[in-house]
């Protein structure tokens, strides 16, 4: 039988492919794989919600520009295209659906001294400045602003630096700690307790707590500057000025001006440490990387860090695009978690208290754990082992000094319990699979209690708990979110399990198991949907797979409809294939999912983007989706969808991430998928084989270990799997174990126009 054409394969099946320029030669060696130069502004604009300021890998600063605080656009305190810069804060976070931090804004500037930043569309109305001429790279973030000072910041792992160069005459840095995010004009007061001192030795210290995602958090800084103020004013609530000669002022919304007569006489620099646990943690921070007031070194440093870190993924052929692409995604998946710990090893634990570590540990912060323990994890324990060994035990401990058991999605020393589910746990099983020595034992209890006791304190993320352990779902007439909710928390019984083995709780892991199933008791075998049910055990009705819930009370669904948390199983799919009546009818209804019409609801939420048919790539609970067709014996159709999500959903442009980043997530997607595999179940320790997009890519997976993977015959309408060798020798299964590739080897695949349907398609070559 001959094959029939591509148009003809993918017709009907919302699979179709976009050309853009060849990648490579179809013959020959690819050229040597290089690291690519990052494009820190990818993600800046659209929903991607990244900063482009200068950070260290999972450092605790990340110092940048903030343009806005009162839009979601502005999660990160910026967005490419608003005309005018407020300042330069330590903290930001990285393609969050929320926003906080931002913490000690500097603002250089000139002229009168103004208090307030002003509307964005009047910059003039306050100390905002228009600017032009910006620059960013790894660990170094330029721009010139309208008062004709060139603002340079660079950063070390606790500390900013600052490089402000003035024109001739007098100018002032204005430091504004009542800065913070998400601030509208008519918001509440968002902090209770501040203070700004000028210390005898010239330090400038203080802190405030700040009530706004992660509640009742604090943090304190310290900052020297390289030439003594002519004068300084401090400014109290409501821009109150303290009195003349005062050392510092205490409040809720601080201020300070530090006045240089002739601040142009040379260029001013600033450091700036900064700490959780108190003013003594930022000064000991400080100290530790502020011995000398050589920016220069400190920027050059910073490029160093970066360019090792960079230089573990490199990758040749593609377009220069793509390899831009590539390389800003290992950037923004290197940015977080955050370090917390002190460089005295002390840190705020999800009690609340102040801990410290012994020896070399490190305590992290800013884990978007509902997204990132889908693919930033996994991509960790092949790039950076050290690193996820580091984070598993952070997370060990995290779960021991939380009253709510499993970390949900800590900030900042506070558990802010946003999303649904408690993803620590499957971070730690992967990595548990994975042979990552740790003591996994030791989270048991604080697992125990998240899955069995129905009187923990309750979180949003955990809510009807106790329904979905007696009636096996959480009803929807009593939970909101309760499809998803059952879907999620039947996924973190099936992780759980794993740690209750090593804890030799052996009922326990059985009860998780089995309840790890209770997936099936909210998917309607009638219609192949999963689908919200009542206390009583009846469906609602009417059921539209479009619509978010099934009342305007509340929605049934975590942003994500019928449609897409359909597929939501990452851990059972061979029972869904089941459920659904068998490969074939798996198959037609993946395929309806990619070819259904992109409509939606008029109240979805704006992370539901990305959409090809009801897929939605610009939010987590699909991202696994386009590779469930290897399940069921069409891993074609997964590569024809993995190489058109690639080519469609990446830009190299601000707009260039279809939705938010996530602290990684979307990043880590690219990341894998553009090495031709991917993590459906990250706790199996196995990845699903996809579409190599590049001819060749190295990547360094410790200890001196490299993994090649070569795309021969690699053209963009050549996307399909002809075959497949592992290290010179033939591969049949359409997946690989995660224990093969961090040994290092080569991963080889021939790739065709047309699809090899036999690739992967018998039931030994499925995963399992």
């Amino acid at each position: 039988m001959t094959n029939p054409t591509r148009r003809a394969l993918l017709s009907g099946t919302g699979l179709a492919i976009v050309a853009s320029s060849v990648s490579g030669p179809l013959a020959g060696a690819a050229p040597r794989p290089q690291a690519a130069r990052a494009d820190l502004f990818i993600g800046t604009g659209g929903d991607g919600h990244t900063y482009p300021g200068a950070a260290l890998p999972f450092g605790m600063v990340q110092l940048g520009p903030d343009t806005d605080t009162a839009r979601w656009a502005t999660c990160s305190g910026y967005h490419k295209g608003d005309g005018s810069i407020m300042g330069f804060s330590h903290t930001h976070l990285s393609g969050t659906g929320i926003g906080d931090m931002l913490d000690v804004l500097v603002v250089p500037t000139r002229g009168a001294v103004q208090l307030q930043p002003g509307p964005l569309d009047e910059p003039d109305k306050g100390y905002r400045q228009r600017y032009s001429a910006e620059l960013a790279e790894p660990g170094y973030y330029r721009v010139a602003l309208e008062s004709g000072v060139r603002a340079e910041l660079t950063v070390g792992e606790r500390t900013g630096w600052h490089r402000y160069t003035f024109p001739a005459g007098p100018g002032h840095i204005l430091i504004d700690l009542s800065h913070l995010v998400m601030e509208g004009p008519n918001a509440p007061p968002l902090m209770d307790d501040a203070s700004l001192t000028i210390d005898a030795d010239g330090t400038l210290t203080g802190g405030r707590r700040v009530f706004r995602w992660a509640k009742g958090r604090r943090i304190h800084f310290a900052m020297q500057l390289s030439r003594k103020p002519d004068r300084i004013a401090f400014y109290g609530d409501d821009d109150a000025p303290a009195a003349a000669g005062a050392t510092g002022v205490t409040g809720k919304r601080l201020k300070a001006v530090l006045h240089y007569d002739d601040a142009g006489a040379a260029p001013l620099l600033v450091r700036c440490g900064i700490s959780a646990v108190d003013v003594a943690g930022a000064r000991a921070n400080l100290k530790a990387e502020g011995t000398d007031w050589n920016f220069d070194r400190r920027r050059t440093a910073a490029a160093k860090i970066w360019a090792d870190h960079l230089g573990t993924v490199k990758v040749s052929g593609g377009t220069p695009d793509q390899r831009t692409i590539m390389a800003s995604a290992v950037y923004h998946s290197l940015l977080a978690p955050t370090l917390f710990s002190d460089v005295d090893g002390r840190y705020v634990g999800l009690d609340r208290k102040a801990h410290r570590l012994e020896g070399k540990g490190r305590a992290y912060s800013t884990y978007s754990l509902w997204d990132t323990y889908r693919a930033l994890h996994p991509l960790l324990t092949l790039i950076q082992l050290a690193r996820a060994q580091e984070l598993v035990a952070d997370l060990i401990r995290q779960t021991q000094q939380s009253p709510f058991g499993p970390p949900v999605w800590p900030l900042q020393g506070v558990e802010t319990g946003c999303m649904i589910g408690w993803h620590a746990v499957p971070v730690l099983a992967e990595a548990r699979a994975k042979g990552i020595p740790a003591d996994y034992a030791a989270a048991w209890p604080g697992i125990a209690k998240r899955s069995f006791d129905f009187t923990t304190p309750d979180l949003d993320n955990s809510r009807g708990i106790r329904p979905y352990d007696e009636k096996g779902y959480v009803p929807a007439d009593t939970v909101f979110e309760s499809v998803s909710r059952t879907l999620e928390y039947a996924y973190d019984d099936y992780a759980s399990a794993h740690i209750a083995d090593v804890a030799g709780a052996t009922a326990d892991a059985a009860r998780l198991r089995k309840r790890s199933g209770n997936w099936r008791n909210v998917f309607d075998a009638s219609i192949g949907f999963a689908r919200p049910r009542l206390s009583d055990g009846t469906w609602t009705a009417p059921y539209d797979p479009i619509q978010l819930g099934h009342s305007k009370k509340w929605r049934d669904y975590t942003e994500s409809n019928g449609w897409q948390a359909t597929f939501l199983n990452q851990h059972d799919i061979h029972g869904l294939i089941a459920a659904m009546g068998g490969d074939a009818a798996f198959e037609a209804k993946l395929d309806a999912l990619f070819a259904a019409p992109s409509t939606l609801p008029a109240d979805a939420p704006p992370d539901i983007s990305g959409l090809v048919g009801q897929y939605a790539h610009g939010n987590e609970p699909s991202h696994h989706v386009a590779y469930m067709y290897a399940y069921c014996g069409a891993p074609w159709k997964t590569q024809a969808m993995v190489r058109r999500l690639l080519t469609t959903m990446y830009k190299a442009d601000p707009d260039g991430i279809i939705g938010n980043d996530d602290c990684g997530q979307m990043s880590a997607w690219f990341i894998l998928s553009a090495l031709g595999f991917y993590p459906v179940d990250p706790v199996s320790a196995t990845y699903v084989l996809g579409s190599p997009l590049f001819d060749r890519a190295e990547v360094k997976v410790g200890a001196g270990r490299t993994l090649v993977v070569e795309a021969r015959g690699n053209a963009p309408d050549r996307p399909y799997v002809q075959r497949v060798t592992w290290n010179g020798k033939p591969w049949t299964k359409s997946w690989i174990a995660h224990a093969d590739l961090v040994k290092g080897g080569t991963l080889a695949f021939d790739m065709g126009a047309t699809p090899n349907r036999t690739f992967g398609a018998a039931k030994t070559d499925r995963p399992a």
